[in-house]
């Protein structure tokens, strides 16, 4: 879903996709909310494939949204809430154990007013911006969360979930026959008891003793066929599920080896097509069935990946054959407000303490006045450097349009990057102990 959060105001438009591998099961988005249990278009949304787009969004599009395929299979399913005058944003789809979260307590207008912070009814925090971030999340973590703006409302309750993350060695989405892997469920919380599954062409089971070696939370499989080609995953004694893995196995001469896992929005990844000896033979490589290039070396690497890079890969090398396909999914990478700080403080020198000996040569002369003068001058002139260099950046980047951005200190400014908004915001204060200098970099929510 994008933009990625469980709230929205009324007026807001979002888009959703069902990303997927094959075309043919014919995906579509289904939802049920306080209107009907109904597919994308015509009665809500613009259907375009398997994605849906709705430009308005209304208190009675709240509800459950998932993807089914012709055949009936289903997605994970998501929830949706409309509000009115506070919303709280956060993941709407559950997180890994060890990653961080940003929850953002916001009106219409604002995402940076002071914000209470509940947990299952209870204060967790308040803060003076209204954002607040989980660092490492556990299950500990899981949980309903509310926030609170006074003057202004507090938001309706938001369910964040926390899983297990799956992790593969080697990591790579396609195997030969005969090779051999470990997977991992990587937890905080060993009494949920994580298993390891799989929907395969033999059946549904859990990890030993049909297939694997189970030990703990983690399944090693010594010698992996065709058959063992399918979906894999991890779940609690509760029922609660990870991300899936898609492993294929082939029968074939070439695979080709690329991200199990989703990659973040500018990593770089590194396609390699190979036959059971070499990684090191020419080899052609396609997107979506079209040829993107051909390299020498069987090596391609994509750089700073994006969206538009996501899809259905496959790799020939000539005389040997072709690759199964693999789907590569790229995440999008949300800035969730962070803040730099770099103090600049101006101190008069300390005061030389009193001599402990005695001496008959003079005491050595003073610092000349002229330093007093120098230090603060330097430093000042630097600051005013560095507010010319952002000055510069800004004639490279959209102006944010005026009166969007509350002025702090004696400057603020906004612009836009990568399709986001920062405001640089510089102030200063004078204390005892010398001249403040702040220069805050975040990003503007709006």
């Amino acid at each position: 879903m994008s933009p990625s959060s469980s709230q929205f105001f009324e007026g807001d438009s979002l888009s959703l996709s069902c990303e997927e591998d094959d075309s043919s099961a014919g995906w579509t988005l289904r939802r049920n909310t306080t209107k009907q249990r109904t597919q994308c278009g015509p009665d809500w949304g613009t259907s375009a494939g398997s994605s849906c787009n709705i430009s308005y969004i209304d208190t009675l599009d709240s509800g459950v949204y998932w993807c089914e395929s012709r055949e009936g299979a289903t997605s994970q399913s998501i929830n949706i809430t409309v509000s009115g005058a506070v919303i709280l944003q956060s993941p709407v789809l559950p997180v890994m154990e060890g990653e961080n979260i940003t929850l953002i307590c916001r009106t219409q207008t604002s995402s940076d007013l002071p914000a209470d912070f509940y947990k299952q009814g209870s204060l967790i925090i308040d803060r003076p911006t209204g954002h607040v971030t989980i660092l490492h999340v556990s299950k500990a973590d899981e949980g309903v969360y509310r926030c609170n703006i006074s003057g202004h409302g507090e938001s309706p309750p938001s369910w964040i979930s926390v899983t297990a993350r799956l992790t593969l060695s080697p990591s790579s989405s396609q195997f030969f026959e005969g090779d051999s892997l470990s997977l991992s469920c990587e937890e905080d919380d060993s009494s949920a008891g994580w298993t390891l599954r799989r929907n395969t062409t033999k059946q549904r089971t859990q990890c030993g003793p049909d297939w694997g070696t189970s030990a703990g939370s983690s399944c090693n499989i010594s010698y992996i066929d065709t058959l063992d080609s399918g979906v894999y995953w991890c779940e609690s004694r509760e029922g609660a599920t990870s991300q899936s893995i898609n492993i294929t196995v082939s029968g074939g001469a070439v695979i080709l080896q690329s991200p199990v896992l989703p990659v973040m929005e500018g990593e770089n990844i590194t396609l390699i097509c190979r036959n059971q000896t070499s990684s090191d033979l020419p080899a052609d490589f396609y997107k979506q069935g079209s040829l993107i290039i051909d390299r020498p070396t069987g090596h391609v690497t994509i750089l700073h990946v994006s969206k538009a890079d996501e899809g259905v890969y496959r790799c020939n090398i000539r005389g040997h054959g072709e690759s199964p396909p693999s789907w590569i999914s790229v995440t999008a990478l949300s800035f969730d407000g962070f803040h730099h700080y770099f103090c600049f403080v101006l101190e008069k020198p300390a005061t030389a303490p009193a001599p402990t000996t005695t001496s008959t040569s003079p005491p050595p002369p003073p610092p000349p006045p002229l330093l007093y003068v120098l230090l603060p001058v330097a430093s000042i002139c630097g600051l005013v450097l560095l507010v010319l260099l952002v000055l510069l950046v800004r004639r490279h980047v959209q102006r944010k349009p005026k009166g969007q951005t509350q002025t702090s200190g004696f400057y603020t400014e906004a612009f836009v990057f990568q399709n986001k908004t920062w405001t640089l915001c510089l102030t200063c204060y004078l204390c005892s102990s010398g001249l403040w200098f702040f220069l805050t970099v975040y990003e503007f929510f709006h």
